[in-house]
């Protein structure tokens, strides 16, 4: 199979690049699979029900969340109605609506699951394990058995906490990758197991910000300590973040995994 997982969408830059760009790609790349990180697609904080189908309009088969999973007060009823989007799934339970893991049918009828978890590690407030979360789902859809491809979101703040969801997955998914920084990292590598891991997706936004945001606000509250206006994201040109994986159709592990940037600021790769 052909994956693509496409990092955080920013604001409205973000989204156009995934309206822009993304059809193409399915098509040139022949991709079975697309899963978006969108919890960054309306304002910079959240998915509105308006963005999300918009995201699916464009490619996507599945879009995860993240820590701001439900900052657009509609997506508590839309999560329950779309069931392509999934929030992280280590909430406190009974807490939230929507589920954090799901399996799907790919283009060509393959069994993807498609699981997010939220770190614990420097975030702003205390989630469920997400270690624990996670052995429960590979366990009950072992991967090549129950389903033919497993991609992991593991959104948090610490490049250590990513790199050990991508050991604890290790020969159990087919590709563990982390989102929420909005940086994209240099290490695409295959694990040992067979795993495609990389630490950061990165965003789809513009680059000349400060994490997506107009500059001026996040400088003024770095320098003074003061804020002043809100955060809005950046309106240039949104560079399309990610990472591309084949996987063997036997065993569901990665054959190849590819970093991609595409457009904006940032340089150039493709599979």
């Amino acid at each position: 199979m052909k994956l693509l997982f496409l990092g955080d969408v920013m604001g409205r830059a973000g989204r156009a690049a995934i309206t822009e760009k993304l059809p193409g790609l399915r098509a040139d790349w022949h991709l079975d699979f697309v899963v978006v990180n969108g919890e960054n697609a309306t304002s910079g904080a959240g998915l509105s029900a308006a963005h999300a189908k918009a995201l699916l309009e464009a490619g996507a088969d599945c879009v995860t969340l993240g820590d701001h999973a439900f900052d657009q007060k509609d997506m508590f009823g839309h999560i329950e109605q779309e069931t392509r989007i999934i929030r992280p799934l280590n909430f406190a339970r009974g807490t939230v609506p929507g589920r954090g893991a799901r399996i799907y049918s790919a283009a060509g009828g393959q069994k993807v699951l498609v699981v997010q978890v939220l770190g614990q590690v420097f975030m702003k407030r205390p989630f469920d394990d997400p270690f624990s979360a996670l052995d429960a789902v590979l366990k009950t859809h072992p991967l090549g058995g129950a389903v033919d491809a497993i991609v992991v979101d593991m959104h948090c703040e610490a490049t250590s906490e990513k790199m050990a969801a991508g050991h604890w997955c290790d020969g159990r998914a087919s590709l563990v990758v982390g989102t929420h920084t909005h940086v994209p990292t240099g290490d695409a590598q295959i694990l040992r197991g067979g795993t495609a891991y990389m630490t950061d997706a990165g965003m789809c936004g513009d680059y000349n910000s400060v994490i997506g945001m107009e500059k001026a606000e996040p400088l003024r509250r770095f320098i003074t300590g003061m804020s002043k206006t809100r955060f809005e994201p950046a309106r240039g040109e949104a560079t399309l973040s990610g990472v591309y994986v084949e996987t063997d159709d036997r065993t569901g592990l990665a054959k190849k995994v590819k970093m991609v940037r595409i457009g904006g600021r940032l340089e150039e790769s493709r599979p």
